[in-house]
């Protein structure tokens, strides 16, 4: 059963979002997301219109990931004509306690209550895109055979849309040098992963130059994409962007894990050629292939590490879930990935 404060916290945040009461329907937790809870509703005007919305929310006891960032590069990316959702309201709590407010927390803010409402100290209220985002779905449901074929130009045009994004329109995004963070992560957690040591150390021997810095998303890939006939209708999951190399994204895009056992290189839905001749088209930089390479053998190291953390945030009791600890479990197939990419 669902608890009464976060029904009650919907209804007031919502409403005063809107500027009218309304009533919570059909609240129900959506599967998926390891770091995050995502549930969608109803919210019932009083003249009895319903408009079906999403709640993203910090599971209780975890620590921020920065939602209220996220609802700004949502804001940021809709300028710049990348296809994501519309947030209503969001909310977190600032480093005196005080609940933050803002432009993407509705016309009318949010007010002191919201934490206290059972939404927890960072949450946001976005609307919901009808769609299909489960990976083995958009790779076999014959509802969607007509766009796989250009899928990957999609996601080039899409890609080159988010890289047009000015770092100075989203205060507060994080940078630094993405290889010195994973060698460093991998260091603190203190296990022998010779494969993912192996492939640091030819990351080291052959980074390419880099590319002009911009707003990366960070997990672009399939599984954060909503799909329909026609096309990408949003993109979802921004609480890793961060400023970077553009290719970083191009390069996690192509990661084996995100292929969901399909053949085809670019989600397993398309070809490189169709990814970087399209993002090109569009006004990307320009992509060199070893460059591509390097940032996709970058992208499998970290989703390596990533593997590990999350096994370790279950194991460690910080968040108990059965799908962190399965995404453990993973680690040893990641590491064949990697040797597959030494050449």
């Amino acid at each position: 059963m669902v608890g009464a404060d976060l029904v009650e916290g919907l209804q007031a945040v919502v409403g005063r979002a809107i500027g009218e009461v309304v009533s919570v329907e059909d609240l129900a937790r959506l599967p998926g997301g390891a770091s995050r809870e995502t549930w969608s509703f109803t919210a019932r005007r009083r003249d009895g219109t319903g408009q079906r919305l999403v709640l993203r929310r910090d599971p209780p006891g975890a620590p921020g990931s920065g939602l209220r960032l996220e609802a700004s590069l949502l804001a940021a990316a809709a300028r710049v004509g990348v296809p994501v959702p519309r947030v209503v309201a969001a909310g977190g709590e600032t480093a005196g306690g005080e609940t933050a407010g803002g432009e993407t927390a509705g016309p009318h803010g949010l007010g002191a209550s919201a934490a206290s409402h059972g939404l927890g100290a960072a949450f946001m209220v976005m609307e919901f895109v009808e769609g299909e985002t489960i990976p083995r779905r958009i790779l076999r449901d014959e509802r969607l055979a007509g766009i796989r074929p250009v899928l990957a130009e999609h996601c080039g045009r899409v890609l080159a849309a988010i890289h047009r994004m000015a770092p100075a329109e989203v205060p507060g995004l994080a940078g630094g040098d993405p290889l010195e963070q994973l060698r460093g992560l991998l260091d603190h957690l203190g296990q022998p992963h010779p494969a993912f040591e192996l492939g640091l150390r030819w990351l080291a021997e052959t980074r390419p130059p880099p590319s002009a810095e911009s707003v990366v998303h960070g997990d672009f890939r399939n599984g954060n994409l909503i799909i329909g006939p026609e096309g990408i209708r949003a993109v979802l999951d921004w609480e890793l962007a961060h400023v970077g190399d553009p290719l970083e994204d191009l390069g996690w895009l192509c990661v084996k894990a995100w292929r969901f056992g399909a053949a085809l290189p670019v989600g397993g839905f398309g070809t490189t050629d169709q990814l970087v001749g399209a993002y090109q088209e569009a006004g990307g930089g320009s992509v060199d292939p070893d460059a591509l390479r390097w940032w996709q053998m970058l992208g499998t190291v970290r989703w390596g590490v990533i593997c590990i953390v999350q096994a370790l945030t279950h194991t460690t009791g910080a968040v108990r879930s059965v799908e962190l600890a399965a995404i453990g479990r993973r680690v040893c197939e990641v590491e064949w990935d990697v040797l597959e990419l030494l050449p």
